[in-house]
């Protein structure tokens, strides 16, 4: 299975949050599996940290993305563009890039977010 982490799995997955489900951490901890984190949810985590003053351990989770079994996803030209012609049933851009790498890609998007099914992707339920 190719997966893609929505921030906040990624989040709980790094800091082993219960707030998973028994389905998304089995799926996220096999190894047989291909785990993605976008760049659009490290910047996201930059974002908060910047913002809030909160997530602490958001620097060191961008530092170590490889370190937790997970492959880094750049965003190019491609998802950019496909993410900006997405219907509008989402309005976090941030959502809306992990959504489009996730149909680009052929990846399953671990999320809880339930808008993010009315677009044409795979989905997890975290």
């Amino acid at each position: 299975m190719r997966l893609l982490l929505d921030t906040n799995v990624l989040l709980w997955w790094a800091t082993e949050e219960l707030r998973l489900s028994t389905s998304a951490r089995a799926a996220i901890g096999d190894t047989a599996n291909w785990v993605a984190v976008s760049a659009a949810s490290i910047w996201e985590l930059a974002i908060r940290r910047c913002a809030t003053g909160k997530l602490p351990s958001a620097d060191s989770l961008a530092e170590n993305v490889a370190e937790y079994g997970l492959q880094a996803l750049p965003i190019t030209q491609e998802p950019a563009w496909a993410a900006g012609r997405l219907p509008l049933h989402h309005r976090d851009p941030f959502d809306r890039m992990l959504v489009a790498q996730a149909q680009l890609e052929g990846l399953t998007l671990v999320t809880r977010d339930r808008k993010l099914a009315r677009y044409q992707v795979a989905i997890l339920p975290a």
